[in-house]
């Protein structure tokens, strides 16, 4: 797929000597290295991905008759310790969206992230897969690699971390999360860098197996509810 190109080019974009410094700061936190943690992750991603393959084939259709192209969308996207990884979602946009992106509105604060909430690269089945969260089920197959975790911090772009401080390097303390912090307290309605940053850096400091099955719980019910998605 295109994007691929376009995220390895980005990937290469990081220093090394960047990465090298920061590395050095980091420390093992807790989570890594519980295997308590490693085993529900296990089994919610083979869970999780027994119903992507339910979900795939009508999600197929819809994306074919709606936008012709891949089903899959890659990004590279940073993990534990600045690692890079291939992150999977079911395509949500337009084919080439991300050649589009500079003619769309950055609606966020600050040039971490991107966000525009009605931003019109994202086509008409997208729009749902996003407000049911059903375009992050094939993440379950990083979960299963180990390159994320059910609960953990929102997984940052490659091109993202080259911007950040020591402060925000802190992030990559443990796994990228399927959910997490800032998935169950406003999702896309929070458009303030900062702000994703102080939640993800609050579960780090909060981190326990119970505090992990509480913010599951609490992701469903956004899920029903559809709270925070656009």
């Amino acid at each position: 797929m295109s994007n691929l190109s376009t995220s390895h080019h980005i990937q290469l974009s990081i220093s090394d000597v960047a990465y090298d410094s920061h590395l050095a700061q980091l420390v093992v936190h807790p989570s890594v290295t519980s295997t308590v943690k490693r085993i529900i992750d296990i089994i919610g991603a083979i869970v999780g991905l027994g119903i992507t393959a339910v979900v795939a084939i009508p999600v197929a259709i819809a994306t074919f008759l709606d936008n012709p192209g891949p089903i899959f969308y890659s990004q590279i996207r940073c993990g534990l310790k600045g690692r890079t990884f291939h992150i999977w979602k079911f395509r949500s946009m337009v084919v080439g969206a991300d050649r589009l992106q500079h003619l769309v509105n950055n609606e966020a604060k600050g040039h971490y992230i991107f966000k525009n909430e009605n931003d019109p690269r994202i086509t008409c089945i997208g729009k749902f897969l996003r407000r049911t969260s059903l375009d992050e089920l094939p993440q379950f197959w990083n979960v299963l690699l180990g390159e994320m975790s059910l609960v953990g911090t929102r997984p940052p772009t490659a091109n993202e971390v080259t911007h950040y401080s020591s402060y925000h390097w802190q992030r990559l303390n443990v796994k990228p999360g399927i959910t997490g912090e800032w998935q169950t307290n406003g999702r896309s309605c929070i458009k303030d860098f900062e702000d994703i940053v102080r939640m993800d850096l609050e579960y780090q400091r909060k981190w326990s197996i119970t505090y992990d099955i509480n913010l599951i719980l609490k992701t469903l019910k956004v899920l029903l509810t559809k709270s925070g998605a656009y």
